[in-house]
C-alpha cells in the first residue's frame, strides 16, 4: 500500500513538474513568430507588393534585427520603396551601419526572387534620393530610401532558389569534413557575374583555413568580453515562447543548438530564474559552440567589393542572398563570421589582420562565412509580421 502511495506521489510530482515546465516556457502556445516561413503566409494579402515583402523578410539579417521598412507608393500600385529602420541600428557592433546596409541587400535579393515566382520583373533603383549623409546617419536612414522597386507583369519564373528561401538561412552546427569540388566552387563564385565590382573567393587550403579559424576565434573572444555588446545581446535574447511571439526578432535558445525537451526545460529555468543567464555563462556557451563549429569547418567564403559605397554594400548583400540560396540547393549551409569584420575599437587589431589575410589592396571585406555540409538542420528563426514593416 505504501509503495502504491509513493508511486502515485512520484507520478503526480513528475506530472506537476512537466506542467510547470510547459507553462513557464509557453510550450503550448502556437508559434506565431514562425508564420512567415509558411509558403501560404503571403497569399493572405491582396497587394502583390505586400506579398513580396512577406517573403523577402525571410532574408538573413544581422542579429536578426529585421531592420526594414516598406513604403507603398499611393499613386502607383506597381511601386514600393525599401527603407532601413534606424530604430534597429546596432552601433555597439556596427558603428558605420555597414552590416545594416548589407541586410537591405539580402531583403532585395529575396524580393526579386519572390517577385519572379509571382510573375513580376523588378526594376530596382538604388538610393533614388542619394546615398546616406554620414554626418546625420540616423536621420538620413529615416528619410532616404535604399531602393525604389517597380514591378512589371511578366511570366512566372520558376527559379530553383525560391524553395530555398523557406529553409533556415544560417546553420551554426559543426559541418562534415567534405570539401567542395571544382564545379561546386565555380557555381558559387560565378554568382557575382552581374557586377565586376564584386568578388567571391572560397578558401579550403589547410593553411588558409587555419588562419581564418584563428581570426574568427579571436574575434569572438574579444566580442564576448565587451560588456556593452553583451548588454545589447541580453536585450535581444527571447527566453520563452511568450517572448518569441511578443518580439519576433532577436535570438532564441534553439539558435545555439538547444532542442527538444531540453529546450523547454532551459526556457522554463531562465523564465523562472533569469539570473541563470549571466554574462559569464552566456559567454562560455558561445565560445564552446564557436570552437566546436570552427573545428568542423572545411571551407570559408568571402565577398569583397572594390569600394565601400552604400550601393556596393547593398549589392554585396544581394550577392550573399544568391550565394546562400544557391548553396542550399547544392546541399550546403552557411554561417556568417561577422565579428572580425566589425569596426569598433576593441576589434581593430583582428580586423586589420583579416584584411591582410583575405583582401587585396583597396578592397572592402563585406562578408566572411563558413560553408559546408551540415551535421544537423538548424531551426527557423523568428520573423516579424509583414504588416509591422509596412507604412
Amino acid at each position: 500500500m505504501a509503495k502504491k502511495i509513493m508511486s502515485s506521489f512520484l507520478i503526480g510530482t513528475v506530472g506537476a513538474l512537466i506542467i510547470i515546465v510547459v507553462s513557464a516556457s509557453g510550450s503550448f502556445m502556437p508559434a506565431k513568430y514562425l508564420d512567415p516561413w509558411n509558403k501560404n503566409y503571403a497569399t493572405k494579402f491582396e497587394d502583390p507588393r505586400v506579398q513580396i515583402a512577406a517573403q523577402a523578410l525571410l532574408a538573413p539579417n544581422g542579429h536578426n534585427m529585421q531592420p526594414w521598412k516598406i513604403k507603398l507608393d499611393s499613386q502607383n500600385k506597381d511601386v514600393f520603396y525599401l527603407f532601413g529602420d534606424p530604430e534597429r541600428l546596432t552601433p555597439e557592433i556596427d558603428p558605420p551601419a555597414r552590416q545594416f546596409t548589407l541586410t537591405q541587400g539580402t531583403f532585395l535579393g529575396y524580393a526579386r526572387i519572390a517577385a519572379g515566382k509571382m510573375g513580376y520583373k523588378t526594376d530596382i533603383v538604388f538610393f533614388p534620393n542619394g546615398e546616406y549623409d554620414e554626418q546625420g546617419q540616423k536621420e538620413s536612414i529615416l528619410n532616404k530610401p535604399v531602393a525604389k522597386i517597380t514591378l512589371q507583369k511578366s511570366i512566372v519564373e520558376e527559379n530553383p532558389l525560391y524553395d530555398a528561401m523557406f529553409l533556415p538561412d544560417t546553420n551554426r552546427s559543426p559541418y562534415k569534413p567534405d570539401n567542395l569540388d571544382s564545379q561546386q566552387t565555380e557555381n558559387l563564385t560565378a554568382q557575382n557575374q552581374e557586377d565586376n565590382n564584386l568578388g567571391v573567393k572560397i578558401y579550403q587550403e589547410p593553411e588558409k583555413t587555419a588562419t581564418i579559424k584563428k581570426l574568427a576565434l579571436q574575434a569572438m573572444d574579444i566580442e564576448t568580453n565587451v560588456h556593452r555588446i553583451n548588454a545589447l545581446n541580453s536585450t535581444l535574447v527571447r527566453v520563452n515562447e511568450y517572448q518569441k511571439n511578443q518580439f519576433r526578432y532577436g535570438f532564441a535558445l534553439d539558435s545555439q543548438g538547444t532542442s527538444g525537451l531540453m529546450l523547454h526545460v532551459m526556457q522554463s529555468l531562465l523564465t523562472i530564474a533569469p539570473m541563470l543567464n549571466s554574462e559569464q555563462s552566456s559567454r562560455d556557451l558561445v565560445m564552446k559552440n564557436t570552437r566546436a563549429a570552427l573545428d568542423a569547418t572545411p571551407a570559408y567564403l568571402t565577398i569583397t567589393t572594390k569600394d565601400n559605397s552604400r550601393t556596393s554594400q547593398v549589392k554585396a548583400g544581394m550577392l550573399y542572398s544568391r550565394i546562400l540560396l544557391t548553396a542550399r540547393t547544392m546541399g550546403f549551409v552557411l554561417q556568417p563570421l561577422s565579428q572580425c569584420l566589425e569596426e569598433y575599437p576593441e576589434m581593430k587589431n583582428v580586423y586589420q589582420q583579416a584584411y591582410t589575410a583575405l583582401a587585396d589592396k583597396g578592397e572592402t571585406l563585406q562578408m566572411l562565412t563558413r560553408i559546408g555540409n551540415p551535421t544537423r538542420e538548424d531551426p527557423r528563426t523568428m520573423r516579424r509580421d509583414v504588416l509591422e514593416i509596412i507604412e
